[in-house]
Protein backbone atom coordinates (compact mmCIF):
# COMPACT_ATOMS: atom_id res chain seq x y z
CA UNK A 1 0.00 0.00 0.00
CA UNK A 2 1.03 3.30 -1.02
CA UNK A 3 0.86 6.18 1.98
CA UNK A 4 -0.75 8.97 1.01
CA UNK A 5 -0.94 12.28 2.91
CA UNK A 6 -4.21 14.03 4.19
CA UNK A 7 -3.54 17.86 4.46
CA UNK A 8 -6.40 19.51 6.16
CA UNK A 9 -7.56 22.63 5.57
CA UNK A 10 -11.15 23.18 7.68
CA UNK A 11 -9.47 26.11 9.73
CA UNK A 12 -8.05 28.02 6.67
CA UNK A 13 -10.00 27.43 3.66
CA UNK A 14 -13.18 25.69 5.09
CA UNK A 15 -13.40 28.67 7.69
CA UNK A 16 -13.87 30.81 4.59
CA UNK A 17 -17.38 29.18 4.35
CA UNK A 18 -19.87 32.20 4.40
CA UNK A 19 -21.07 32.58 7.67
CA UNK A 20 -18.57 29.96 9.42
CA UNK A 21 -16.38 31.94 11.50
CA UNK A 22 -14.79 30.86 14.67
CA UNK A 23 -13.21 32.13 17.53
CA UNK A 24 -9.73 31.05 18.50
CA UNK A 25 -10.82 28.64 21.01
CA UNK A 26 -13.32 27.22 18.52
CA UNK A 27 -10.32 26.43 16.07
CA UNK A 28 -7.62 25.24 19.01
CA UNK A 29 -10.55 22.36 19.41
CA UNK A 30 -10.99 21.52 16.24
CA UNK A 31 -7.19 21.45 15.91
CA UNK A 32 -7.25 18.86 18.77
CA UNK A 33 -9.81 16.89 17.40
CA UNK A 34 -7.92 16.72 13.80
CA UNK A 35 -4.81 15.58 15.28
CA UNK A 36 -6.68 12.89 17.14
CA UNK A 37 -8.65 12.18 13.54
CA UNK A 38 -4.55 11.41 12.42
CA UNK A 39 -4.14 14.25 9.80
CA UNK A 40 -0.60 14.94 8.57
CA UNK A 41 -0.91 18.64 8.30
CA UNK A 42 -3.09 21.25 9.66
CA UNK A 43 -3.29 24.58 8.06
CA UNK A 44 -4.33 26.34 11.01
CA UNK A 45 -5.30 29.88 9.35
CA UNK A 46 -4.33 32.89 7.21
CA UNK A 47 -1.85 34.73 9.78
CA UNK A 48 -2.11 37.97 8.04
CA UNK A 49 -5.60 37.98 7.82
CA UNK A 50 -6.26 39.57 11.16
CA UNK A 51 -5.36 39.48 14.70
CA UNK A 52 -7.99 36.44 15.55
CA UNK A 53 -6.38 34.18 12.69
CA UNK A 54 -2.88 35.03 14.05
CA UNK A 55 -3.73 33.93 17.36
CA UNK A 56 -5.54 31.00 16.24
CA UNK A 57 -2.19 29.97 14.69
CA UNK A 58 -0.35 30.35 17.18
CA UNK A 59 -2.04 29.07 19.66
CA UNK A 60 -2.32 25.52 17.65
CA UNK A 61 1.04 25.75 17.07
CA UNK A 62 1.48 25.81 20.71
CA UNK A 63 -0.73 23.62 22.11
CA UNK A 64 -1.48 21.04 18.92
CA UNK A 65 0.91 18.22 18.90
CA UNK A 66 1.28 15.41 15.72
CA UNK A 67 0.36 16.75 12.74
CA UNK A 68 2.78 19.33 10.68
CA UNK A 69 1.13 23.22 11.75
CA UNK A 70 0.68 25.97 9.09
CA UNK A 71 -0.04 29.19 7.83
CA UNK A 72 -1.03 30.48 4.20
CA UNK A 73 0.66 33.72 3.25
CA UNK A 74 0.44 35.57 0.10
CA UNK A 75 4.10 36.23 -2.36
CA UNK A 76 4.72 39.02 -0.32
CA UNK A 77 7.16 39.72 2.55
CA UNK A 78 4.88 40.82 5.45
CA UNK A 79 2.57 37.64 4.71
CA UNK A 80 5.53 35.23 4.79
CA UNK A 81 7.26 36.79 8.07
CA UNK A 82 3.80 37.48 9.45
CA UNK A 83 2.74 33.13 9.27
CA UNK A 84 6.48 32.49 10.22
CA UNK A 85 5.81 34.15 13.75
CA UNK A 86 2.52 32.73 13.85
CA UNK A 87 3.99 29.16 12.93
CA UNK A 88 7.09 29.22 14.76
CA UNK A 89 6.21 27.50 18.34
CA UNK A 90 5.25 23.98 15.90
CA UNK A 91 7.47 20.70 16.37
CA UNK A 92 6.80 20.82 12.85
CA UNK A 93 6.03 24.64 11.00
CA UNK A 94 5.33 24.57 7.81
CA UNK A 95 4.73 27.73 5.31
CA UNK A 96 2.50 27.56 2.34
CA UNK A 97 2.56 30.55 0.10
CA UNK A 98 0.52 30.95 -3.15
CA UNK A 99 0.49 33.35 -6.23
CA UNK A 100 -1.98 33.15 -9.30
CA UNK A 101 -0.65 31.71 -12.59
CA UNK A 102 -3.89 31.89 -14.93
CA UNK A 103 -3.77 34.37 -17.38
CA UNK A 104 -7.30 35.37 -16.38
CA UNK A 105 -5.56 36.08 -12.51
CA UNK A 106 -2.38 37.87 -14.05
CA UNK A 107 -4.22 40.06 -16.44
CA UNK A 108 -7.10 41.56 -13.91
CA UNK A 109 -5.79 40.63 -10.66
CA UNK A 110 -2.36 40.65 -10.29
CA UNK A 111 -2.07 42.71 -13.11
CA UNK A 112 1.78 41.02 -13.97
CA UNK A 113 3.32 39.76 -16.20
CA UNK A 114 4.88 36.14 -16.55
CA UNK A 115 8.12 37.09 -15.45
CA UNK A 116 7.10 39.05 -12.91
CA UNK A 117 4.93 36.72 -11.26
CA UNK A 118 8.24 34.11 -11.61
CA UNK A 119 10.47 36.73 -10.03
CA UNK A 120 7.80 36.91 -6.75
CA UNK A 121 7.49 32.80 -6.74
CA UNK A 122 11.30 32.82 -6.48
CA UNK A 123 11.61 35.58 -3.63
CA UNK A 124 8.33 34.11 -1.60
CA UNK A 125 9.56 30.62 -1.24
CA UNK A 126 13.50 32.09 -1.20
CA UNK A 127 12.05 34.14 1.68
CA UNK A 128 9.55 31.37 3.80
CA UNK A 129 13.27 28.90 3.71
CA UNK A 130 14.83 31.47 5.62
CA UNK A 131 11.86 30.73 8.81
CA UNK A 132 11.31 27.17 8.10
CA UNK A 133 12.33 23.97 6.20
CA UNK A 134 8.99 23.20 5.22
CA UNK A 135 7.41 25.17 2.41
CA UNK A 136 4.39 24.96 0.48
CA UNK A 137 4.12 26.68 -2.75
CA UNK A 138 0.37 26.68 -4.85
CA UNK A 139 0.03 28.13 -7.97
CA UNK A 140 -3.55 29.51 -8.00
CA UNK A 141 -5.87 28.27 -10.60
CA UNK A 142 -3.54 25.91 -11.84
CA UNK A 143 -5.87 24.15 -13.44
CA UNK A 144 -6.88 27.30 -15.86
CA UNK A 145 -2.77 28.00 -16.34
CA UNK A 146 -0.81 27.50 -19.49
CA UNK A 147 0.76 24.07 -18.48
CA UNK A 148 4.41 24.74 -19.72
CA UNK A 149 4.44 28.14 -17.91
CA UNK A 150 3.03 25.84 -15.02
CA UNK A 151 5.95 23.40 -15.39
CA UNK A 152 7.94 26.63 -15.76
CA UNK A 153 6.65 28.05 -11.98
CA UNK A 154 6.95 25.22 -10.34
CA UNK A 155 10.76 24.14 -11.48
CA UNK A 156 11.63 27.89 -10.31
CA UNK A 157 9.59 27.20 -6.94
CA UNK A 158 11.55 24.02 -6.25
CA UNK A 159 14.78 25.77 -7.28
CA UNK A 160 14.00 28.40 -4.42
CA UNK A 161 13.59 26.10 -1.68
CA UNK A 162 9.73 24.83 -2.07
CA UNK A 163 9.72 20.92 -0.46
CA UNK A 164 5.69 20.59 -1.29
CA UNK A 165 4.06 21.60 -4.76
CA UNK A 166 0.43 21.91 -4.62
CA UNK A 167 -1.89 21.97 -7.84
CA UNK A 168 -4.50 23.74 -6.88
CA UNK A 169 -8.59 23.38 -8.86
CA UNK A 170 -9.28 26.74 -7.81
CA UNK A 171 -12.25 27.33 -9.15
CA UNK A 172 -13.52 23.76 -9.66
CA UNK A 173 -12.86 23.89 -13.04
CA UNK A 174 -11.52 20.41 -14.17
CA UNK A 175 -12.25 16.87 -14.88
CA UNK A 176 -11.10 13.71 -13.63
CA UNK A 177 -9.36 12.70 -17.00
CA UNK A 178 -8.07 16.66 -17.79
CA UNK A 179 -6.48 16.96 -14.01
CA UNK A 180 -4.85 13.27 -14.34
CA UNK A 181 -3.38 14.40 -17.81
CA UNK A 182 -2.07 17.25 -15.80
CA UNK A 183 -0.68 15.75 -13.16
CA UNK A 184 1.39 13.34 -15.93
CA UNK A 185 2.61 16.50 -17.61
CA UNK A 186 3.72 17.82 -14.52
CA UNK A 187 5.67 14.60 -13.22
CA UNK A 188 7.48 14.55 -16.42
CA UNK A 189 8.34 18.30 -17.04
CA UNK A 190 8.93 20.27 -13.63
CA UNK A 191 12.22 19.73 -12.53
CA UNK A 192 13.55 18.73 -9.06
CA UNK A 193 9.49 17.30 -8.67
CA UNK A 194 11.02 13.73 -7.68
CA UNK A 195 12.49 15.20 -4.49
CA UNK A 196 9.53 17.22 -3.53
CA UNK A 197 5.72 15.82 -1.45
CA UNK A 198 2.89 16.71 -4.84
CA UNK A 199 -0.22 17.58 -3.57
CA UNK A 200 -3.61 18.72 -5.09
CA UNK A 201 -6.52 20.89 -3.93
CA UNK A 202 -10.05 20.47 -5.56
CA UNK A 203 -12.89 22.95 -5.27
CA UNK A 204 -16.31 21.67 -5.72
CA UNK A 205 -18.07 23.83 -7.89
CA UNK A 206 -18.85 21.06 -10.40
CA UNK A 207 -19.47 18.84 -7.77
CA UNK A 208 -16.15 16.93 -8.67
CA UNK A 209 -13.64 17.77 -6.05
CA UNK A 210 -13.39 14.53 -4.35
CA UNK A 211 -13.54 12.87 -7.96
CA UNK A 212 -10.67 15.01 -9.51
CA UNK A 213 -8.44 14.85 -5.61
CA UNK A 214 -9.28 10.57 -6.16
CA UNK A 215 -8.03 10.95 -10.07
CA UNK A 216 -4.81 12.66 -8.91
CA UNK A 217 -4.22 10.03 -6.68
CA UNK A 218 -4.45 7.55 -8.90
CA UNK A 219 -1.86 9.40 -11.25
CA UNK A 220 0.21 9.11 -8.22
CA UNK A 221 0.01 12.21 -6.49
CA UNK A 222 1.97 12.52 -2.27
CA UNK A 223 -1.03 14.88 -0.61
CA UNK A 224 -4.50 15.56 -1.08
CA UNK A 225 -5.62 19.32 0.81
CA UNK A 226 -9.41 18.70 1.90
CA UNK A 227 -11.89 19.66 4.56
CA UNK A 228 -14.18 18.43 7.11
CA UNK A 229 -17.41 17.93 5.79
CA UNK A 230 -16.17 19.62 2.23
CA UNK A 231 -16.63 23.41 3.64
CA UNK A 232 -14.95 26.17 2.25
CA UNK A 233 -15.37 28.76 -0.80
CA UNK A 234 -18.56 29.04 -2.65
CA UNK A 235 -19.61 25.12 -3.50
CA UNK A 236 -16.89 24.30 -0.71
CA UNK A 237 -14.02 21.79 -1.20
CA UNK A 238 -13.04 18.41 -1.74
CA UNK A 239 -14.49 16.32 1.38
CA UNK A 240 -12.19 14.93 4.24
CA UNK A 241 -14.35 11.82 4.87
CA UNK A 242 -14.82 10.79 1.12
CA UNK A 243 -11.70 10.98 0.10
CA UNK A 244 -10.37 8.40 3.37
CA UNK A 245 -12.94 6.67 3.12
CA UNK A 246 -13.09 5.71 -0.50
CA UNK A 247 -9.39 5.27 -0.15
CA UNK A 248 -10.31 2.79 2.74
CA UNK A 249 -13.17 0.98 0.77
CA UNK A 250 -11.99 0.59 -2.58
CA UNK A 251 -8.41 -0.20 -1.90
CA UNK A 252 -8.35 -2.49 -4.83
CA UNK A 253 -8.81 0.44 -7.23
CA UNK A 254 -6.43 2.72 -5.40
CA UNK A 255 -3.58 0.81 -3.13
CA UNK A 256 -3.71 3.87 -1.19
CA UNK A 257 -4.14 4.42 3.06
CA UNK A 258 -3.92 7.12 5.00
CA UNK A 259 -3.04 7.31 8.67
CA UNK A 260 -6.46 8.51 9.28
CA UNK A 261 -8.03 6.93 12.59
CA UNK A 262 -11.63 6.59 10.45
CA UNK A 263 -13.83 5.76 14.29
CA UNK A 264 -13.06 9.61 14.93
CA UNK A 265 -14.68 10.50 11.63
CA UNK A 266 -18.20 11.17 12.66
CA UNK A 267 -17.39 12.94 15.94
CA UNK A 268 -15.16 15.41 14.05
CA UNK A 269 -17.99 16.05 11.32
CA UNK A 270 -20.62 16.63 14.47
CA UNK A 271 -17.79 18.94 16.00
CA UNK A 272 -16.99 21.14 12.87
CA UNK A 273 -21.06 21.43 12.30
CA UNK A 274 -21.81 22.39 15.86
CA UNK A 275 -19.29 25.13 15.86
CA UNK A 276 -19.58 26.54 12.70
CA UNK A 277 -23.44 26.59 12.64
CA UNK A 278 -23.17 25.04 9.15
CA UNK A 279 -25.90 22.00 9.16
CA UNK A 280 -24.51 18.62 7.01
CA UNK A 281 -27.12 17.42 4.51
CA UNK A 282 -29.11 14.90 5.42
CA UNK A 283 -28.26 12.15 2.47
CA UNK A 284 -24.19 13.44 2.52
CA UNK A 285 -22.30 10.57 2.05
CA UNK A 286 -20.43 9.09 4.76
CA UNK A 287 -21.54 11.42 7.86
CA UNK A 288 -25.14 12.62 6.80
CA UNK A 289 -28.19 11.36 8.78
CA UNK A 290 -29.41 8.70 5.88
CA UNK A 291 -26.04 7.58 4.99
CA UNK A 292 -26.38 4.22 6.91
CA UNK A 293 -30.53 4.49 7.34
CA UNK A 294 -32.98 1.77 5.36
CA UNK A 295 -36.36 2.88 5.02
CA UNK A 296 -37.71 0.16 1.47
CA UNK A 297 -38.84 -3.06 3.23
CA UNK A 298 -36.24 -4.62 0.52
CA UNK A 299 -33.31 -2.96 1.96
CA UNK A 300 -34.24 -3.50 5.78
CA UNK A 301 -34.30 -7.03 4.96
CA UNK A 302 -31.37 -7.39 3.20
CA UNK A 303 -29.31 -5.52 5.62
CA UNK A 304 -30.76 -7.60 8.64
CA UNK A 305 -29.94 -10.70 6.91
CA UNK A 306 -26.23 -9.77 6.16
CA UNK A 307 -25.34 -5.94 6.44
CA UNK A 308 -23.24 -6.11 3.24
CA UNK A 309 -26.14 -6.23 0.99
CA UNK A 310 -26.62 -2.60 0.67
CA UNK A 311 -23.88 -1.29 3.32
CA UNK A 312 -20.62 -0.77 1.49
CA UNK A 313 -18.70 0.38 5.15
CA UNK A 314 -20.01 0.02 8.48
CA UNK A 315 -21.03 2.60 10.84
CA UNK A 316 -18.57 1.77 13.28
CA UNK A 317 -15.56 2.26 11.44
CA UNK A 318 -16.51 5.86 10.96
CA UNK A 319 -17.86 5.98 14.39
CA UNK A 320 -21.11 6.04 14.33
CA UNK A 321 -23.25 3.92 17.04
CA UNK A 322 -26.62 2.82 15.19
CA UNK A 323 -27.99 0.88 18.21
CA UNK A 324 -30.71 2.63 20.37
CA UNK A 325 -29.25 3.97 24.06
CA UNK A 326 -31.37 1.89 26.42
CA UNK A 327 -30.76 4.82 29.45
CA UNK A 328 -33.90 6.20 31.42
CA UNK A 329 -34.38 8.18 34.36
CA UNK A 330 -32.97 5.63 36.95
CA UNK A 331 -29.52 4.85 35.24
CA UNK A 332 -26.93 5.64 36.89
CA UNK A 333 -23.52 7.92 36.20
CA UNK A 334 -20.97 5.10 35.61
CA UNK A 335 -23.83 3.59 33.36
CA UNK A 336 -24.08 7.18 31.57
CA UNK A 337 -19.86 7.48 31.64
CA UNK A 338 -19.43 4.43 30.41
CA UNK A 339 -22.17 5.40 27.06
CA UNK A 340 -19.95 8.45 26.69
CA UNK A 341 -16.81 6.70 26.27
CA UNK A 342 -18.50 4.15 24.17
CA UNK A 343 -19.72 7.09 21.85
CA UNK A 344 -16.05 8.14 21.48
CA UNK A 345 -16.14 11.25 23.95
CA UNK A 346 -13.39 11.68 26.69
CA UNK A 347 -15.33 11.72 29.71
CA UNK A 348 -12.29 13.64 31.12
CA UNK A 349 -12.81 16.32 29.41
CA UNK A 350 -16.32 16.51 29.53
CA UNK A 351 -18.01 18.47 32.74
CA UNK A 352 -19.71 14.76 33.75
CA UNK A 353 -22.16 15.95 36.61
CA UNK A 354 -23.66 18.97 34.19
CA UNK A 355 -24.00 16.44 31.15
CA UNK A 356 -25.67 13.55 33.42
CA UNK A 357 -28.01 16.24 34.96
CA UNK A 358 -29.10 17.41 31.52
CA UNK A 359 -29.44 13.94 30.78
CA UNK A 360 -31.45 12.84 33.99
CA UNK A 361 -33.70 15.97 32.83
CA UNK A 362 -34.28 14.95 29.44
CA UNK A 363 -35.22 11.04 30.71
CA UNK A 364 -38.26 12.38 32.43
CA UNK A 365 -39.42 14.22 29.33
CA UNK A 366 -38.71 11.28 26.57
CA UNK A 367 -39.92 7.77 26.97
CA UNK A 368 -36.66 6.74 24.82
CA UNK A 369 -33.21 8.45 24.87
CA UNK A 370 -31.31 7.38 22.12
CA UNK A 371 -27.48 7.76 21.27
CA UNK A 372 -28.11 10.91 19.08
CA UNK A 373 -30.10 12.46 21.76
CA UNK A 374 -26.85 12.15 24.11
CA UNK A 375 -24.57 13.55 20.92
CA UNK A 376 -26.84 16.71 20.94
CA UNK A 377 -26.68 17.05 25.22
CA UNK A 378 -22.99 16.95 25.41
CA UNK A 379 -21.61 17.81 21.70
CA UNK A 380 -20.44 21.46 23.13
CA UNK A 381 -19.67 20.27 26.70
CA UNK A 382 -15.48 20.60 25.88
CA UNK A 383 -15.34 23.73 24.26
CA UNK A 384 -17.30 25.50 27.66
CA UNK A 385 -17.15 28.97 28.17
CA UNK A 386 -17.94 31.49 31.43
CA UNK A 387 -21.60 31.87 31.23
CA UNK A 388 -22.24 36.00 31.63
CA UNK A 389 -25.62 35.53 31.34
CA UNK A 390 -28.29 33.03 32.71
CA UNK A 391 -31.45 32.56 32.27
CA UNK A 392 -32.99 32.31 35.42
CA UNK A 393 -36.90 32.21 34.96
CA UNK A 394 -39.28 32.00 31.58
CA UNK A 395 -42.29 32.18 30.56
CA UNK A 396 -44.07 32.24 26.98
CA UNK A 397 -47.64 33.33 26.32
CA UNK A 398 -49.09 32.29 22.70
CA UNK A 399 -51.69 31.57 20.73
CA UNK A 400 -53.30 31.79 17.56
CA UNK A 401 -55.72 34.54 18.83
CA UNK A 402 -52.73 35.65 21.27
CA UNK A 403 -50.50 38.08 21.32
CA UNK A 404 -46.97 36.08 21.74
CA UNK A 405 -45.40 37.06 24.44
CA UNK A 406 -42.56 36.48 26.87
CA UNK A 407 -41.18 37.14 30.48
CA UNK A 408 -37.53 36.71 31.53
CA UNK A 409 -35.70 36.62 34.51
CA UNK A 410 -31.81 37.39 33.56
CA UNK A 411 -28.77 37.14 36.01
CA UNK A 412 -25.72 39.01 34.49
CA UNK A 413 -22.51 38.85 37.30
CA UNK A 414 -24.75 39.87 40.82
CA UNK A 415 -27.59 41.61 38.86
CA UNK A 416 -30.58 40.17 38.26
CA UNK A 417 -33.40 41.83 35.85
CA UNK A 418 -36.49 41.51 34.67
CA UNK A 419 -37.86 42.13 31.52
CA UNK A 420 -41.30 41.55 29.23
CA UNK A 421 -41.47 41.99 25.45
CA UNK A 422 -43.50 41.30 22.79
CA UNK A 423 -43.32 39.58 19.11
CA UNK A 424 -44.01 38.35 16.09
CA UNK A 425 -44.23 34.62 17.46
CA UNK A 426 -42.99 33.12 20.98
CA UNK A 427 -39.45 32.99 20.01
CA UNK A 428 -39.34 36.32 18.67
CA UNK A 429 -40.61 37.87 21.96
CA UNK A 430 -38.53 35.83 24.28
CA UNK A 431 -35.54 36.98 22.07
CA UNK A 432 -36.39 40.58 22.46
CA UNK A 433 -37.12 40.15 26.33
CA UNK A 434 -33.43 38.61 26.63
CA UNK A 435 -32.17 41.85 24.57
CA UNK A 436 -34.17 44.57 27.24
CA UNK A 437 -32.67 43.06 29.71
CA UNK A 438 -29.40 42.63 28.63
CA UNK A 439 -29.15 45.75 26.09
CA UNK A 440 -26.96 43.72 23.83
CA UNK A 441 -27.48 45.43 20.43
CA UNK A 442 -27.19 42.03 18.63
CA UNK A 443 -28.73 41.41 15.24
CA UNK A 444 -30.02 37.75 14.74
CA UNK A 445 -28.54 36.46 11.39
CA UNK A 446 -30.09 32.90 10.99
CA UNK A 447 -31.62 30.66 13.03
CA UNK A 448 -32.27 26.91 12.76
CA UNK A 449 -34.37 24.12 13.93
CA UNK A 450 -34.36 20.70 13.27
CA UNK A 451 -35.26 17.50 14.99
CA UNK A 452 -32.51 15.21 16.65
CA UNK A 453 -34.40 12.15 16.62
CA UNK A 454 -37.55 11.00 15.52
CA UNK A 455 -41.44 10.79 17.66
CA UNK A 456 -43.78 13.51 19.04
CA UNK A 457 -41.12 13.81 22.15
CA UNK A 458 -37.78 14.38 20.08
CA UNK A 459 -34.87 16.36 21.49
CA UNK A 460 -35.15 19.92 19.06
CA UNK A 461 -31.75 21.29 18.23
CA UNK A 462 -31.53 25.00 17.37
CA UNK A 463 -28.33 26.68 16.00
CA UNK A 464 -28.58 30.16 16.10
CA UNK A 465 -25.64 33.06 14.85
CA UNK A 466 -25.68 36.56 15.89
CA UNK A 467 -24.23 39.58 14.52
CA UNK A 468 -22.18 41.90 17.24
CA UNK A 469 -20.48 44.84 15.24
CA UNK A 470 -18.51 43.41 12.71
CA UNK A 471 -18.37 39.56 14.20
CA UNK A 472 -20.38 36.74 14.27
CA UNK A 473 -20.77 34.40 17.05
CA UNK A 474 -22.96 31.09 16.63
CA UNK A 475 -25.00 28.95 19.96
CA UNK A 476 -26.67 25.98 19.96
CA UNK A 477 -29.67 24.85 22.41
CA UNK A 478 -30.87 21.65 22.59
CA UNK A 479 -34.53 20.36 24.46
CA UNK A 480 -37.97 18.48 24.24
CA UNK A 481 -39.19 22.22 24.23
CA UNK A 482 -38.18 24.47 21.36
CA UNK A 483 -38.72 27.55 22.69
CA UNK A 484 -36.15 26.34 25.35
CA UNK A 485 -33.53 25.52 23.29
CA UNK A 486 -33.82 28.66 20.73
CA UNK A 487 -33.48 30.55 24.32
CA UNK A 488 -30.70 28.07 25.64
CA UNK A 489 -29.26 28.88 21.49
CA UNK A 490 -29.05 32.73 21.81
CA UNK A 491 -28.00 32.81 25.04
CA UNK A 492 -25.19 30.70 24.46
CA UNK A 493 -23.79 33.33 21.35
CA UNK A 494 -24.60 36.22 23.82
CA UNK A 495 -22.23 34.25 26.14
CA UNK A 496 -19.66 34.12 23.14
CA UNK A 497 -19.47 37.93 22.43
CA UNK A 498 -19.73 38.54 25.81
CA UNK A 499 -16.37 36.34 26.49
CA UNK A 500 -14.69 37.27 23.32
CA UNK A 501 -15.25 40.79 24.96
CA UNK A 502 -17.48 42.40 21.95
CA UNK A 503 -20.60 42.13 24.01
CA UNK A 504 -21.22 45.45 27.18
CA UNK A 505 -23.58 44.10 29.24
CA UNK A 506 -25.78 47.69 30.30
CA UNK A 507 -28.61 48.50 32.54
CA UNK A 508 -29.35 48.58 35.96
CA UNK A 509 -30.47 45.37 38.20
CA UNK A 510 -33.96 45.61 39.59
CA UNK A 511 -33.05 44.14 43.11
CA UNK A 512 -32.05 40.41 43.91
CA UNK A 513 -34.42 37.80 42.80
CA UNK A 514 -34.96 37.09 46.31
CA UNK A 515 -35.73 40.11 47.72
CA UNK A 516 -38.81 41.52 45.02
CA UNK A 517 -38.63 44.59 42.90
Amino acid sequence: MRRVLIFDTTLRDGEQSPGASLSVEEKVEVAHQLARLGVDSIEAGFPIASPGDYEAVRRIAQEVAGPAIGGLARALDKDIVRAAEAVKPAKRPFIHTFIATSDIHMKYKLNKSRTEVLKMVRQAVGRAREFVEDVEFSAEDATRSGWDFLAEVFSTALEAGATRINVPDTVGYTTPGEFTDLIGFLRENVIGLERAILSVHCHNDLGLGVANSLAALKAGVDQVECTVNGIGERAGNAALEEIVMALRTRQDQYSCETGIQTEHIYRTSRLVSSLTGLAVQRNKAIVGENAFAHEAGIHQDGVLKQPLTYEIMTPESIGLHRSVLVLGKHSGRHAFADKLAELGYDVNQLDLEQAYESFIALSDKKKEVTDRDIEALVGSGIASIPESIQIEYLHVSSGNTTLPTATVRVRTAEKVKEEAACGDGPVDAAYRAIDRAVQAGVTLESYQLQGVTGGKDALGEVVVRICCGSDSYVGRGTSTDVIEASVRAYVQALNRAAYEGKLQIQGEPVADAAGGR
